[in-house]
């Protein structure tokens, strides 16, 4: 991918990270249920790479927090989102970038599993870090980053490959393995051929 689509579509993923939210928060704990922010993250990762991934993670609340406070703006929260979407985007870049199992969705859902637990790790330390008044243990962090958000999980989980997938084929999004799918196209072409023969 050239630096300036890169680029581009960093900025967007950036942008959905403020707008993306809006459109749940009309369900009651709708962004903590379904943790919309991490799904613009995550993708920004996996096909921006690890950089803008990164960076992405890091602006993404800051720039949501400080537009529609959302968020809020609190050394109890801000801190310990942004560690855990910056974990999101460089752990998924990197590892969209090393590995390759030979199949697009192995490496989709090794890439957002790992990111997903390494975010969450990350996170549930920099809240405890910033958890002034105290009493933040195991059962909270679990609670609040896994029973809490499980429809999120699954959610980002069933739609994150799905996007990526569809915007290959619509070749917005490079090939992962362009030789396989060159294969899969002469085979179908192959297989059309002999269909029309046969109906001849």
């Amino acid at each position: 991918m050239s630096a300036t689509k890169k680029l581009t579509y960093s900025a967007l993923f950036l942008a959905l990270c403020v707008v993306f939210p809006l459109a749940f928060h009309f369900i009651p704990n709708g962004g903590q249920i379904l943790s919309p922010m991490h799904i613009p993250v995550l993708l920004c990762g996996m096909i921006c790479g690890p950089v803008m991934g990164l960076t992405c993670g890091l602006l993404g609340p800051l720039m949501s927090s400080l537009i529609t406070k959302m968020p809020p703006l609190s050394l109890a929260v801000l801190p310990a989102m942004m560690a855990e979407c910056a974990v999101y985007g460089l752990v998924s870049g990197l590892l969209m970038k090393f590995v390759r199992t030979k199949s697009e969705y192995a490496d989709m859902y090794i890439s957002l599993v790992a990111a997903m637990l390494s975010g969450r790790i990350v996170g549930g330390i920099t809240q405890a870090l910033f958890h002034t008044s105290g009493g933040y243990s195991f059962a909270t962090w679990v609670t609040g980053y896994f029973v809490t958000s499980l429809p999120g999980i699954a959610f980002q989980l069933a739609l994150i490959p799905s996007l990526i997938y569809l915007l290959t084929r619509a070749h917005l999004v490079e090939i992962r393995y362009p030789a396989k799918n060159v294969q899969e196209a002469e085979q179908a072409t192959a297989s059309q051929a002999t269909t029309v023969e046969e109906n001849q």
